[in-house]
C-alpha cells in the first residue's frame, strides 16, 4: 500500500521535468530509476534511523511538489547543472540550518505556507497543462483527443475516490493512472512495443548532466522552500510519533527527521533529482490500517529500490502518454492548492496585515506565472528570484507577514 501510494509522484515528477527540458527517453528512464532509488535508499534511512539519520518512524519519501516546480523554474533560468546545484547546497543548508530552525520558523505561519501552496498548484497546473496541450501554436496543439486522456484519467481518479473506500480510495490517483493508460492503449495512443527492449537492469548514473554548478542566488527559492520543508516535517513527525506511542520523545526525534531529509536530498543531488523529502501521504495508511510498524516501510524502501533496478518499469513510465500523466498532475497538484486554501482558512483575511500579505504576495506570485517573461529585461540575477513566481511570492508573504506581525509599528 506505501509502495502503491507514492509511486504516482516519482513517474509524474520526472515526467514533468524532462519533458520541459527536452531530455531522451534514455535519460528519462535513468532519471526514474535514480528517483525511486533514493525515494526507496530514504524510507529505509527514516525507518531505521542510524546513528540519528532518520527518525526510526514509519516513513516513506518522495519528491516534493514544490520543489520539483522550483528545481524546474532554475534549470529554466539558467540550466539544469546549476538546478542540480542547488539542490546541493540547499541540502547542505538543511545542516546549517537545524539548531536555529525553530526561531525561523515563526516567520512561516499558515498564511505563508498555504500562499505557497496555492501558487505551486496554480504554476505546475499550468506547466502540467502545457504537457497536455503542448505549446501554442505548435502542430496538433489542444489536439481533441489528447486533451480528452486528460480529462477521462481526471474523472477517473474522482470516479475511484468517489466509488472505493478504504485502501482502494487512497490509491484513487494511482488507479486513475492505469485507467487513463488503459483508455490510451485500448485506442491506439500508447506504445508499449520498446518497453522489454533494452537491458533489464538500471543502474542509477551519478552527475548524469555532468558536473553540477553551484550558484547560492539561483539556490535561495529552493533553501527558503526547505524551512517550510522542515515545518512540515516537524508536524509529521510528532503526528507520527503519537501514533506509533512514542509522545515523550517527538520533538527530540524531528532533528533526525531533518538530518535524514537533508542527507537524501544531498544523495538525489548526486544523481540528478530535486529534493527528496518525508512525505506525509503515508501517514493517512498508518492511522487507517493501524499497522505502526516501521520494518513496514523499511521494506517498501527496499520494494522502491527494487523498482529502480528494473529497467522496464522505467521504459513503461516513459510509455505512457504525455495527457495520462498530465492530467494525473493536474489533478494532485490541484489538491495541493486546496491544501493550500485550507490553510488560508485559519486566517483572519480580513485583518488588515493578513488581507495586504496575501494580496501582496499573489501578485509577486502570480505576475511570472500568468505573464511568462515579465522580468525579461531585468539584470539576470533578479530574474532568478523576481521571474521565479513561486519565490517572488513566497519570500514576498516571509517579508510583508513579518513586517505586519514581528517588526513593530
Amino acid at each position: 500500500q506505501h509502495v502503491l501510494v507514492m509511486a504516482a509522484s516519482p513517474i509524474t515528477a520526472v515526467f514533468l521535468v524532462s519533458k520541459a527540458l527536452g531530455f531522451s527517453d534514455a535519460v528519462t528512464v535513468s532519471l526514474i530509476s535514480a528517483t525511486f532509488f533514493v525515494c526507496g535508499l530514504g524510507s529505509m534511512l527514516q525507518s531505521f534511523g542510524p546513528k540519528g539519520f532518520g527518525a526510526r518512524l514509519p516513513f516513506v519519501m518522495v519528491p516534493g511538489g514544490a520543489p520539483i516546480a522550483i528545481f524546474l523554474a532554475i534549470a529554466q533560468q539558467t540550466d539544469v547543472q546549476t538546478a542540480v546545484g542547488s539542490v546541493i547546497v540547499t541540502a547542505l543548508f538543511y545542516f546549517l540550518a537545524l539548531p536555529v530552525f525553530r526561531r525561523l520558523l515563526r516567520y512561516f505561519p499558515p498564511i505563508v505556507v498555504g500562499t505557497m501552496l496555492l501558487l505551486v498548484s496554480v504554476n505546475l497546473v499550468r506547466i502540467y497543462g502545457m504537457t497536455i496541450t503542448g505549446k501554442p501554436g505548435s502542430e496538433g496543439f489542444a489536439a481533441p483527443v489528447e486533451v480528452g486522456l486528460a480529462l477521462i484519467t481526471i474523472i477517473l481518479t474522482v470516479a475511484a475516490a468517489r466509488v472505493f473506500s478504504g485502501t482502494l480510495q487512497r490509491l484513487a490517483v494511482m488507479l486513475g493512472l492505469v485507467g487513463g493508460a488503459l483508455v490510451a492503449l485500448v485506442i491506439g495512443h500508447m506504445d508499449l512495443s520498446g518497453v522489454f527492449d533494452g537491458p533489464v537492469i538500471a543502474v542509477p548514473q551519478l552527475f548524469p548532466f555532468g558536473m553540477p554548478k553551484f550558484d547560492l542566488v539561483a539556490a535561495i527559492p529552493l533553501i527558503v522552500f526547505s524551512i517550510i520543508s522542515m515545518a512540515e516535517a516537524t508536524g509529521q513527525t510528532i503526528a507520527t510519533a503519537e501514533m506509533v506511542g512514542r509522545r515523550g520523545d517527538a520533538h527530540a526525534i524531528v532533528p533526525a527527521t531533518i538530518r535524514g531529509d537533508a542527507l537524501m536530498s544531498l544523495v538525489g543531488g548526486l544523481f540528478g533529482t530535486s529534493l527528496i523529502i518525508t512525505s506525509g501521504e503515508n501517514v493517512s495508511i498508518v492511522r487507517a490500517t493501524g499497522v505502526r510498524s516501521r520494518y513496514v516501510t523499511a521494506m517498501a524502501g527496499a520494494i522502491l529500490v527494487l523498482i529502480a533496478l528494473f529497467a522496464p518499469i522505467g521504459r513503461m513510465a516513459t510509455a505512457l502518454p504525455e495527457a495520462v500523466v498530465g492530467g494525473t498532475a493536474v489533478i494532485v497538484f490541484s489538491i495541493i492548492g486546496v491544501i493550500g486554501i485550507d490553510l488560508l482558512r485559519r486566517v483572519d483575511l480580513r485583518e488588515h496585515g493578513s488581507m495586504f500579505t496575501l494580496a501582496s504576495a499573489l501578485s509577486m506570485g502570480l505576475l511570472p506565472i500568468l505573464v511568462p517573461g515579465v522580468y525579461s529585461q531585468f539584470p539576470q540575477w533578479t530574474q532568478m528570484i523576481l521571474g521565479n513566481g513561486l519565490a517572488a511570492g513566497t519570500i514576498t508573504a516571509v517579508v510583508v507577514n513579518a513586517i505586519f506581525s514581528h517588526w513593530g509599528q
